[in-house]
């Protein structure tokens, strides 16, 4: 039971980390809220969980075992997923922080399921200040940038 329960912690602990980014991205108004993120967490801890604990009865330095590859496959897996909500439409793109949240809550959930349970902590504060507040910074820029751009002919400023 002790082993269940030492297993159960990194998972939970992703599922609220990933909880709590993904609450960030529904408060933007964003795809990919806080199901997406919490089942992603979800799913890269296990999958790490699976590599660190799931073949117990294999002899450590076994040639062909690697419990990192999992790891290492469910970054491969997620840049799919991330792929997957980049868009482009007339010469904009659509979807980038989206993708990145997902790699990054990923991220975040590897390093629950290895066992680095503080940085993971951190780094999703991190995440959290970056999107949340970055945003006002962004625009603050993209206004200055407008109001500052030089005047075509025809745009009615000549």
């Amino acid at each position: 039971m002790n082993d269940f329960l030492a297993q159960l912690g990194p998972v939970a602990l992703a599922l609220v980390l990933g909880i709590i980014v993904g609450a960030e991205r529904e408060w933007q108004g964003k795809p990919a809220g806080m199901r997406t993120h919490a089942l992603i967490a979800v799913g890269a801890a296990l999958f790490v969980l699976v590599g660190r604990y799931g073949f117990g009865g294999i002899e450590p330095g076994t040639p062909g075992v690697d419990p990192a590859r999992i790891a290492a496959q469910v970054v491969t897996g997620v840049g799919f997923l991330g792929a997957g909500v980049i868009f482009f439409h007339r010469n904009l793109v659509y979807g980038m922080t989206t993708a990145a949240s997902i790699w990054s809550v990923t991220a975040i959930a590897v390093a629950c399921a290895a066992g680095l349970y503080w940085i993971a902590v951190v780094v999703a504060a991190m995440h959290l200040l970056v999107v949340a507040g970055l945003a006002p910074v962004e625009d603050w820029i993209a206004r200055h940038v407008r109001a500052n751009e030089p005047k075509k002919p025809g745009d009615g400023g000549d």
